[in-house]
């Protein structure tokens, strides 16, 4: 197996969304399932995860109906779930896969580095931006004050094609996924929208996080319903620029 310093070839982001009369057995699955899907061949790191809406951080925020496993593979052919990918297909009502090839990835996921150190890879194809931490009790509350005005300001932003949150619970455990149609679009709203830049400069100084992790992907396909990917760009056709 790769050193987990070293890039992944491939990256996938596989999304379920799931009938709420199959809650119960979407959640017996999500106590199953991780350990499983670690120990799937050619898997180097793999996360099961909840997700919410993307507009706030606390339990009203979660969508129980949507699930994502994060996985980063050995293999540049790898990807396929085997068991796991099969029962949460049996489940879900809508399914979508994303193929990923890190850029850049700083930060820690439960103590390791699951995309290596890329620094500095550009690509013209659209992106994907993944954050994940996890917050220090004592500072939860001042975080989540932070959040509304950072979400309506990326609701809003130019080339924004899908959003949602990540937990690995409901609180403490959060993180996003974005779509951008491009790099550029991306770092306008990281960098010059006017709420996200406050709260990058204050970052430091709160102490908001115990552990974290940004990472950006180049897109190299999407398969399945974007549906639930909360696409918000119709007239986008994959292999546009």
């Amino acid at each position: 197996m790769a050193s987990m310093n070293d890039v992944p070839p491939l990256v996938t982001l596989h999304v379920w969304r799931v009938p709420r009369r199959r809650l119960g057995r979407a959640l017996l699955r999500m106590a199953l399932d991780p350990r499983r899907l670690r120990a799937l061949p050619g898997v180097r790191f793999g996360k099961l995860l909840g997700t919410g809406t993307g507009t706030g951080f606390g339990p009203g925020d979660a969508d129980l109906t949507r699930y994502v496993a994060v996985v980063a593979w050995d293999d540049p052919a790898g990807g396929e779930l085997g068991a796991v990918g099969a029962a949460w297909d049996a489940l879900a009502e809508g399914s979508a896969r994303v193929e990923l090839t890190p850029l850049t990835s700083r930060g820690q996921w439960s103590g390791q580095t699951p995309f290596g150190a890329p620094s500095g890879g550009r690509t013209d194809a659209p992106v994907l931006a993944l954050t994940r931490a996890r917050l220090r009790p004592a500072r939860a509350l001042t975080f989540w004050r932070a959040v509304p005005p950072v979400a309506r300001e990326l609701a809003a932003a130019p080339g924004l094609l899908a959003r949602f949150g990540i937990g690995e619970a409901p609180v403490g455990w959060q993180g996003t996924v974005s779509v951008w149609r491009t790099e550029a679009d991306l770092t306008a709203f990281a960098y010059r929208q006017p709420e996200h830049r406050a709260v990058i400069t204050r970052t430091p100084a709160a102490r908001w996080y115990a552990e974290e992790l940004f990472a950006r992907f180049a897109v190299r396909g999407i398969s399945g319903d974007k549906a639930v990917l909360g696409w918000q760009d119709v007239g986008w056709r994959e292999g546009e620029r």
